[in-house]
């Protein structure tokens, strides 16, 4: 039992950062012996994975297959509005807790990401570690967790809001107005202004599925 272990830990990552990559995408079939030979690892962890995946609501089942979710509008409304109160909270967390090293990190990335401004891909990996280090500076091991599965599944929307017009300037000042009222040790305004950037986010998305269908 435990031999095995270490295997099913791989295939399940190797899968979810084959997901968050988008090398398989919403709508996408996963088959076990294509998986097994892709990763390397056997058909038993792969299945294991699969069904990790399924429990998470990453996957869903089609017949005897599993293919990738993909979120409808409700699902899509839902989930950010999970991460709005989750992400505000560590946010605030991140306000009383944070280290000044963890302030300086943060500052860092919002200057080394400003450079990122105009490729929507490498500037939407690069909000996530963003995000990801706020998550981490709450000092808050449950929160940590949740968020790491709403991020996760934000990995089941096809594009990025970052690939709207402007809005990649916008988020990076949005950033630096949350770093700063974290490095203020500033509750009330941290919680707030990371709020808000989701909200603006949603909004984004909206606007760019609205577009979607509109072309269609």
């Amino acid at each position: 039992m435990t031999q095995g272990r270490p295997a099913q830990k791989d295939a399940y990552h190797l899968i979810l950062e084959a997901i968050d990559s988008g090398i398989y995408k919403p709508g996408d079939r996963l088959v076990e012996s294509e998986l097994a030979e892709r990763f390397g690892v056997s058909r038993t962890p792969i299945r294991e994975a699969l069904q990790r995946l399924e429990t998470q609501s990453l996957l869903e089942r089609d017949g005897r297959s599993m293919i990738v979710a993909s979120l409808d509008h409700n699902q899509m409304a839902e989930l950010y509005q999970v991460r709005r109160e989750l992400e505000g909270l560590a946010a605030r967390l991140a306000a009383r807790h944070a280290t000044a090293e963890e302030i300086a990190v943060l500052r860092e990335m919002v200057v080394a990401d400003d450079k990122l401004v105009g490729n929507p891909k490498a500037l939407s990996r690069a909000n996530r570690r963003f995000h990801e280090q706020i998550h981490l500076a709450s000092h808050n091991r449950y929160l940590v967790q949740q968020l790491d599965l709403v991020h996760r599944t934000m990995a089941l929307m096809a594009t990025t809001s970052l690939a709207a017009e402007g809005r990649g300037e916008i988020a990076q000042s949005e950033h630096k107005g949350i770093v700063e009222a974290i490095a203020a040790r500033n509750e009330d305004a941290a919680e707030k202004a990371l709020k808000d950037h989701i909200s603006i986010a949603f909004m984004t998305r909206l606007k760019l599925d609205a577009d979607s269908r509109e072309r269609r």
